[in-house]
């Protein structure tokens, strides 16, 4: 049985789209960009060449950072204002309006998916862990990363149960994940699946203009207190990666 959408479509679609206007959206540094796509290519092995869904691709970055290591790339979001601005900005992509929970491409489609910041806008990932199966090629890899609700300050900020929860610059869907439980999910897909936790991601640009001005201590802190082994699983985000079987489990 086909599991039911776990995503507030319109408000997602309305949220991104008023960010449409401006080029806010792409939070993080350029360098973090950078690294970010260092630890897709880590993790997949995918050779340059391989064909590649960006799903939630928001305005391009990763969907350009990725043809420029040579992959074949292609971008999906919800919002249309932020399709308009990829394609605007990075001619040669094939950028597509679609949800991930109904995808248009067929089965088998691609070496590898990126979900960039995507699965915490989900309130359940069943249907997304299902297509994402659905499209790759057997031996297909993937990687997500999001907010991790382990994390002191991804918990205080942007967690609904906590009493600093903060709703500016964010949709009434998002909330930091819970890393097991992703991968039981993409387990529970057929995934063989790992997890990685990350810190030292550098912000750029929040939305509030109060948290703005405490990026530079909050990316210090972030970087100096979870390099430490022992705090590998309270960093900032979870890296959930994993294949899909060539072959019968």
């Amino acid at each position: 049985m086909t599991a039911p959408l776990s995503q507030k479509k319109d408000s997602e679609i309305a949220f991104f789209d008023s960010h449409g206007a401006s080029n806010a959206y792409d939070v993080f540094a350029p360098e973090t960009n950078e690294r970010l796509i260092d630890i897709f290519v880590r993790l997949t092995c995918l050779k340059p060449g391989s064909r590649i869904a960006d799903l939630g691709c928001g305005s391009g970055v990763f969907s350009n950072a990725l043809r420029q290591r040579g992959y074949d790339c292609t971008g999906v979001d919800l919002s249309p204002a932020l399709i308009r601005i990829a394609n605007r900005k990075y001619s040669g992509i094939e950028f597509i309006e679609g949800d991930i929970e109904n995808l248009r491409f067929a089965d088998a489609s691609f070496d590898g998916v990126l979900l960039a910041g995507v699965l915490h806008h989900f309130t359940a990932h069943a249907r997304c862990a299902a297509e994402v199966m659905r499209i790759l090629r057997p031996g297909g890899k993937f990687v997500a990363f999001d907010p991790n609700r382990a994390n002191p300050f991804m918990y205080f900020y942007r967690d609904r149960s906590s009493p600093f929860y903060s709703s500016v610059g964010v949709t009434e869907n998002e909330r930091p994940i819970q890393a097991d439980e992703i991968a039981a999910t993409f387990r529970a897909a057929g995934f063989r699946v790992e997890t990685e936790f990350h810190s030292g991601l550098t912000y750029r640009y929040t939305a509030s203009p109060t948290a703005r001005q405490l990026l530079p201590m909050y990316n210090l802190i972030d970087r100096l207190l979870f390099s430490p082994s022992f705090m590998r699983r309270f960093r900032a985000f979870v890296f959930t990666f994993g294949e899909k079987p060539r072959g019968p489990a």
